[in-house]
């Protein structure tokens, strides 16, 4: 079926539609998930609280505004970020070993599987260097772009202009 038709039935509560759609994007949005949360149980929690929101929110999607996969993975993205935020998920990592946060994305090279069947990261280690660690500290790693700012030691505006510029640099790269 075609993935507009097929987006269509989803936002029309077809529950087939769903499914398939769930099939396509979980091990994406997992991956995706999972490098923010780094842990399995809640990645997989939440990912099903992707597809659940993005299903009562359907109607909110418009393929004008870009692409069903971008549009939920912007909904997974901002889940695992609220998640990381919350305060249960902060009380329970004050017992975790120091070893848990090192090397969590020091390189393209430690993306899993799961999050490179999203396809992107072979486009990401094309780019420049200050573009990688950007993207890598924003989309991989969860931060806010205060955060960023702060752990590249760079203003926020330079963040904010880079992180624009460089998602225009991939967007050209997925398109060609």
């Amino acid at each position: 079926m075609q993935l507009d038709t097929l987006v269509v039935k989803f936002q029309n509560k077809d529950e087939k539609a769903f499914e398939e759609l769930y099939n396509m994007y979980r091990e994406s949005m997992h991956g995706v998930i999972y490098n923010i949360v780094r842990d399995h149980d809640i990645a997989e929690e939440l990912m099903q609280d992707v597809f659940i929101k993005a299903w009562n929110k359907a109607d909110t999607y418009s393929a004008q505004k870009g692409r069903f996969f971008t549009w939920i993975l912007n909904i997974a993205r901002n889940t695992a970020i609220d998640k990381t935020r919350s305060k249960s998920f902060k009380n329970s990592s004050k017992n975790l070993n120091a070893e848990y946060f090192v090397d969590i994305l020091p390189t393209h090279e430690s993306l899993d599987d799961s999050t490179n069947a999203i396809g992107i990261a072979k486009f990401v280690t094309k780019l420049a260097e200050n573009c990688k660690k950007v993207i890598e500290l924003l989309y991989f790693k969860g931060y806010t772009q205060k955060e960023a700012s702060e752990e590249l030691d760079m203003p926020i505006g330079t963040i904010k202009t880079r992180n624009r510029n460089c998602i225009s640099e991939l967007r050209q790269m997925v398109l060609e």
